[in-house]
C-alpha cells in the first residue's frame, strides 16, 4: 500500500480527514489539537503525532508500505461498543424531561440559589 492508496482506503472506512496528514497526498482541512502525520524522510517513513504544534515520532519504518499499514491500523482500530450502551442512551433520552426537571429542582434547593431567603446565604 502506498500513501495514495492509504488515503483512499481511509476515506472508504469513514476516517475523518482531519485526523491525518500525508504531505503531498492529503492535507488536513482544519487543524485539530492533535492528528497523525505520515512523512517521507531520506531514509525512513516516520508516523508522527502533531499535538498543539509540537511533533513527536510514534514509530519509524523502513518502507512506505509498512508505515501505511501501521497508520491504517491505528486509524481504523475502533473499540467494540459497550454492551448495553445503546439501551442506556435510549433510556436517558426517554427520561430527558424528567432528568431536566429534577436538575432544576435540585438547583433551586441548593444553598445560595436565587430566592434562597436563609440568613447568611
Amino acid at each position: 500500500m502506498n500513501r495514495a492508496e492509504l488515503t483512499e482506503r481511509l476515506r472508504r472506512e469513514g476516517v475523518p480527514d482531519a485526523l491525518y496528514e500525508i504531505p503531498g497526498v492529503h492535507g488536513v482541512p482544519f487543524q485539530l489539537d492533535a492528528y497523525y502525520v505520515l512523512r517521507q524522510e531520506a531514509d525512513a517513513w516516520p508516523v508522527l503525532m502533531r499535538q498543539r504544534g509540537e511533533e513527536s515520532v510514534i514509530e519509524r519504518f523502513g518502507t512506505e508500505a509498512e508505515a501505511c499499514r501501521y497508520l491504517y491500523a491505528t486509524l481504523t482500530d475502533v473499540p467494540p461498543p459497550v454492551p448495553g450502551g445503546a439501551e442506556r442512551v435510549d433510556r436517558l433520552l426517554a427520561d430527558a424531561d424528567d432528568i431536566q426537571r429534577r436538575a432544576e429542582e435540585d438547583f433551586e434547593r441548593a444553598p445560595g440559589a436565587e430566592g434562597d431567603d436563609r440568613p447568611g446565604v
